[in-house]
């Protein structure tokens, strides 16, 4: 079967420098070969299964998998029906974004005349991808994110608890400034070391996480193979992470913008591959995504 090389930059397959490069990298790697000019695969081709896009201006990008057969954990514990896409988005600019509130479990914050052009640009951006199913937050500002971006779409919304975002207790309402002041020691331990934030024993990256599992076997395990997911910043880090088999100490380590778009894909086994994170291109723009 014939492949590509895995390479994070599009490599032109007309020039003869980029070419050549390309096969020094080839004839470095004891499994691979070069045959009549082209890259071919040997007895590892069912793990390297890889798909070859033609760009606009005639030159070859490589790379992108088409299928996988291993990953780092199940998140449902047991096979699904099939192989599934699952596309998450961040809810549009809310009031509380905009007064750098913190914002938590609280359905008080809404979504901004701003955030609504958001949630128009994510309906633009992903109108052609047909989703069997979307999935949000029943908080008011997914839950108007995903009315927006559902548009004209036949299948109902579905809403799931399990998408609400991290319960913050007395943190929640106040500006990130006021909540520093008062209470320097709990906000700086949730801005700077969250796993360890705890209220009352209350551990709330500990409990997100575990909604955060919930939530991925809800989703997988429901009829279809493309889903669109609408929620908030932290269940969103704590869904990527937990796809990823990464704990609590790693939530910072991912970044959402209001209105960005991750892209992930599962075997049969219930295993995640990220295809792509917080995309934003059509924030700023008319672009679209064909995935």
């Amino acid at each position: 079967m014939a492949c590509g090389v895995v390479f994070m930059t599009i490599v032109p397959l007309s020039s003869s420098s980029s070419y050549s490069s390309c096969l020094s990298y080839v004839r470095k790697r004891p499994l691979l070969r070069s045959l009549s000019g082209g890259v071919h695969c040997s007895s590892i081709s069912r793990d390297l299964s890889l798909t070859t896009e033609r760009l606009g201006n005639g030159d070859v990008m490589t790379g992108g998998a088409f299928d996988f057969y291993k990953a780092t954990t199940s998140l449902t514990e047991r096979s699904i029906s099939t192989s599934k896409k699952v596309t998450l988005v961040r809810h549009g600019l809310s009031t509380w974004n905009e007064e750098s509130r913190v914002q938590g479990s609280s359905d008080l914050s809404l979504l901004t005349e701003t955030g609504v052009l958001q949630a128009e640009k994510c309906r633009r951006a992903l109108a052609n991808i047909n989703f069997d199913r979307c999935f949000a937050s029943p908080i008011s500002r997914a839950k108007a994110t995903a009315e927006v971006l559902w548009q004209g779409r036949e299948e109902e919304l579905v809403f799931l608890d399990s998408l609400k975002e991290a319960h913050l207790f007395f943190l929640e309402g106040m500006k990130n400034v006021d909540a520093k002041k008062i209470y320097p020691k709990e906000y700086t331990t949730w801005r700077e070391d969250p796993a360890k934030f705890c209220v009352n024993g209350v551990y709330p990256l500990r409990k997100i996480w575990a909604t955060a599992r919930e939530a991925w076997r809800e989703i997988l395990l429901s009829p279809g193979e493309n889903f669109v997911v609408v929620t908030h910043k932290s269940i969103l880090r704590a869904l990527i992470c937990t796809a990823l088999g990464l704990g609590p100490e790693r939530f910072r380590s991912v970044e959402i913008n209001n209105g960005g778009i991750s892209v992930f894909k599962f075997n049969e086994k219930g295993e995640a591959m990220l295809q792509s994170l917080n995309m934003t291109a059509h924030m700023y723009s008319d672009h679209t995504y064909l995935y």
